[in-house]
């Protein structure tokens, strides 16, 4: 099994007490927001009423209005098997347009399905409807709005749900066999008079982050483990800018799966790094002594100005990170101290159950027939600016895929189906910051950051493109005709311009 080199985990202070993100009821009484409802297909089909809406909620000590599908957060968890249809009925309560993106999923990108293209205005309803196909992979995936422009707003106020393909990998005996837990990750922030603030200049240049880190709608959550057993966690970063490097107190965390889907087999890590938008999913063995461990959220810096600590050399798939370098160190969004997200307690004692020593196998994609090169930068000023920017709404700045911001109008790669193409990802910001690339309905594989190939071949469809780094990903565009994007899931960056359009037939 592979083992990646990590320093020794730093004995952490205690987080703070538990509390609960808390909806308004009828008759002003709370009722707690545990995990959500779940809704699974039957008979091959997925069908499932959402509805976008504001809510009141009490976050932490503070009651305030968030937005909501189902009114929870997160939104209902949809399960569905390959080969399955899937219908949405869709109602906008929200007193702006929005709309659905199905992230990760390999699925159409026209008509009603996974087409980020359509505004539902308020008051109205839209059915979605697609079919998964029948070779689609196993995994952890993540529905959220997608309408350009308000996507930071709605995803930083609470919208958002997980998204669950079953198959082959649950499978597997030992996966089978051990306690399944889903964590979203997603931060707030509240004003004095309970509502999401607005934006300033530094938060939509670095990207929005709150102060209140939730898990699953709730402050420091408890999760069961048996001892001796396994425990599957299915992590989804829900964030629209926060970083989350997470850390176990006292456990590994064995890798089996990333954006999209099983990995080759397992791989140990003592910290794992989620960008906004990516999932991952890892196994926990309850061996060690029975009592309560800290998940915890490790500092880690984004930005990329001046030093900070021991944060550096980044790893595989954007995720597997050896943290012996140095970091860099800027503003508001560096974390000078861990955080505590939720708490691991051992209950009762099972047969003791092994890793699995083989998941699925990543298939190597053939030599590329094209390659493309697309430059990460930012600018200030007017000049370039895409459909639907204006000055007011970013104060002049400007995020851009080779030096251009997003266009609805104009083609950034227009690709043919069955073709597999490289991409060099070139970040030459100029503060060095982090940058999120996320592709829709293809999913692709890292092949090097830097020129070092990537060690451990796997499904992605979201990666970090560190500040002058360069990134080579392959693609193989399949399936699905139609329009579709690439932008940074800092989802300040993609509604200030840093988007481009791909055209597939």
């Amino acid at each position: 099994m592979p083992h990646l080199n990590r320093r020794q985990f730093l004995t952490l202070s205690a987080g703070a007490a538990g509390t609960v993100l808390l909806p308004r009821c009828a008759g002003n009484q709370a009722a707690t927001l545990a995990s959500p409802n779940v809704i699974t297909s039957q008979a091959g089909l997925l069908n499932v009423s959402l509805m976008a809406r504001q809510d009141r909620y009490r976050i932490g000590g503070q009651e305030g209005q968030v937005m909501s599908y189902n009114g929870q957060i997160p939104g209902t968890r949809l399960e569905a098997r390959p080969g399955d249809t899937v219908k949405i009925r869709f109602e906008n309560q929200l007193p702006q347009a929005t709309n659905l993106h199905y992230h990760g999923l390999h699925i159409p990108s026209t008509g009603n399905a996974d087409n980020i293209f359509l505004s539902i205005p308020s008051n109205e309803t839209l059915d979605y409807e697609f079919t998964i196909s029948n070779n689609h992979p196993a995994g952890t995936f993540y529905y959220h709005p997608h309408l350009h422009g308000t996507v930071a707003e709605q995803i930083f106020a609470g919208l958002g749900g997980i998204f669950v393909v079953r198959g082959s990998l649950d499978e597997i005996p030992e996966i089978q066999a051990a306690q399944e837990e889903f964590l979203f990750l997603k931060d707030f922030s509240l004003d004095a008079n309970g509502q999401i603030p607005t934006p300033g200049h530094m938060e939509l240049m670095q990207g929005r982050e709150g102060a209140t880190l939730t898990v699953n709608g709730q402050i420091n959550p408890s999760f069961s483990i048996p001892t001796g057993g396994l425990l599957r966690l299915r992590i989804v970063n829900a964030s629209a800018a926060r970083f989350y490097r997470l850390s176990l107190e006292d456990h590994p965390l064995y890798l089996i799966a990333t954006d999209g889907g099983a990995i080759t087999e397992p791989v140990e890590l003592q910290e794992l790094l989620l960008s906004p938008g990516e999932r991952a999913e890892v196994l926990v063995k309850g061996d060690r002594e029975p009592k309560q461990y800290r998940l915890l959220n490790l500092p880690y810096n984004r930005s990329g100005m001046g030093m900070m600590g021991e944060i550096g050399n980044m790893g595989s798939m954007g995720m597997m990170h050896s943290m012996n370098g140095m970091g860099r160190m800027g503003n508001a969004s560096v974390t000078q101290s861990p955080q505590l997200l939720a708490t691991l307690v051992y209950q009762d004692e099972v047969s003791p159950i092994p890793l699995p020593k083989q998941l699925i196998p990543v298939e190597a994609l053939p030599e590329p027939t094209n390659t493309r090169r697309i430059e990460l930068s930012m600018a200030m000023g007017t000049s370039g600016m895409g459909a639907g920017m204006s000055m007011g709404s970013g104060m002049g700045m400007q995020f851009l895929f080779n030096g251009k911001t997003f266009d609805m109008n104009r083609v950034d790669a227009a690709v043919k189906l069955g073709t597999v193409e490289d991409w060099e990802l070139v970040n030459s910001d100029p503060d060095r910051m982090d940058h999120p690339f996320h592709l829709h309905v293809n999913s692709f594989q890292i092949i090097s950051r830097n020129g070092q190939p990537d060690p451990y071949p796997a499904w992605k469809d979201t990666l970090i493109v560190r500040g002058n780094e360069t990134v080579r990903i392959r693609i193989p565009f399949q399936d699905f005709a139609g329009r579709t994007v690439y932008h940074c899931h800092i989802l300040d960056h993609e509604d200030l311009g840093m988007m481009g359009l791909v055209e597939m037939s």
